[in-house]
């Protein structure tokens, strides 16, 4: 589903506070908040919104150490397999299949580098993983959960 102009600007207010009023939303999209709401039930219903949730500081959670783990697989690796295989560890925040060398790029929350260490010798154990590569973050510079239209 295509979202159109106004669908885009509820979707891009909910993303920045999803616990916004539809009163407020509407308010800003001119709009009431009966048609804002129905407006998203439809976009829920269509899959285009897939769920509102909440953003928590890792840090905040024990999660001290961030990581991005390039996996380089065996032969004939799925991806079903590797999504299967990285979704036992609860220290795997999100993962994708990639272009280039590498198969996927994994990020790796950890309380510490020696927690990471550990969480990384496990991955890299799996039947699928031929060998991994890793780098620690130090810094996000810049973490974007709202965005323009690719247009």
């Amino acid at each position: 589903m295509r979202l159109n102009d106004l669908d885009e600007r509820i979707v891009h207010a909910l993303a920045e506070d999803a616990r916004r009023s539809y009163a407020d939303i509407g308010a800003q999209v001119g709009l009431s908040a009966p048609a804002v709401k129905r407006r998203v039930d439809r976009l829920l219903a269509a899959g285009a919104i897939t769920g509102f949730t909440v953003r928590v500081d890792p840090a905040a959670l024990g999660w001290e150490t961030e990581a991005l783990v390039e996996l380089y697989c065996r032969h004939n690796t799925s991806p079903e397999d590797i999504r299967r295989g990285l979704s036992r560890y609860p220290e795997v925040a999100s993962a994708s299949t990639v272009t280039g060398e590498a198969d996927a790029i994994v990020q790796v929350f950890a309380s510490d580098v020696r927690h990471f260490e550990r969480v990384l010798e496990r991955i890299a154990g799996e039947q699928f993983v031929e060998r991994t590569k890793s780098v620690l973050v130090l810094s996000p510079l810049l973490r974007r959960y709202t965005s323009g239209s690719p247009t």
